[in-house]
């Protein structure tokens, strides 16, 4: 009988040195070949995937800005939501996913989206731009204003869109002026 209680002792704990035998080569093995890949067995093959992944980004990049200008917004979106889960930080593809979300009169998510690239870059001249229309879309013309003069502040004098912003903030002056009117009386 005692024979027999060690004999099942001894099948368990073959079953868990085994068990653990498994996990210990499984987890090296893949720890091995991880730093092969990454550390001398293929160095090539990381540069190969980064040069990959630029390609696919400039790529549905320009698809994008396509589809914008062809006034095919869903497609843009498509696009630029690729881009933007290849290279989150691109404040770019953040400002035109914006433009994309104005042309489908979005204007929440639009603005969403200029208000990231500004936090990525605070000098991105465009997503001012589309933050003004954005609130202008959503009739908050004081948050239209001030985008559109952080725009003005930062543009070239010589830029195109400057006298277009210029006349869309003289617009909302007015417009918040003569709001303001009948609240004073």
């Amino acid at each position: 009988m005692a024979e027999s209680l060690l004999s099942g002792w001894r099948g368990r704990d073959a079953r868990i040195v085994g068990l653990v035998l498994t996990v210990l080569l499984v987890v090296g093995g893949g720890y091995l070949l991880d730093r092969w890949i990454n550390d001398g067995g293929r160095p090539d093959l990381k540069a190969h995937v980064d040069e990959k992944r630029k390609e696919e980004i400039d790529m549905r990049f320009k698809q994008g800005v396509m589809m914008l200008h062809a006034r095919q917004y869903e497609h843009a979106m498509t696009a630029f939501h690729r881009v933007l889960q290849l290279a989150p930080k691109m404040p770019e593809a953040h400002v035109n996913m914006g433009f994309a979300m104005l042309g489908q009169k979005r204007y929440k998510e639009a603005l969403d989206f200029f208000d990231g690239a500004t936090e990525l870059n605070r000098n991105q001249l465009n997503a001012y731009y589309g933050m003004a229309e954005a609130y202008e879309g959503l009739g908050d013309y004081r948050g239209a204003l001030e985008a559109m003069e952080a725009w003005l502040h930062r543009a070239k004098a010589d830029d195109p869109f400057r006298r277009k912003a210029e006349s869309a903030v003289w617009e909302w002056r007015d417009k918040l002026r003569k709001d303001a009117k009948p609240a004073a009386k």
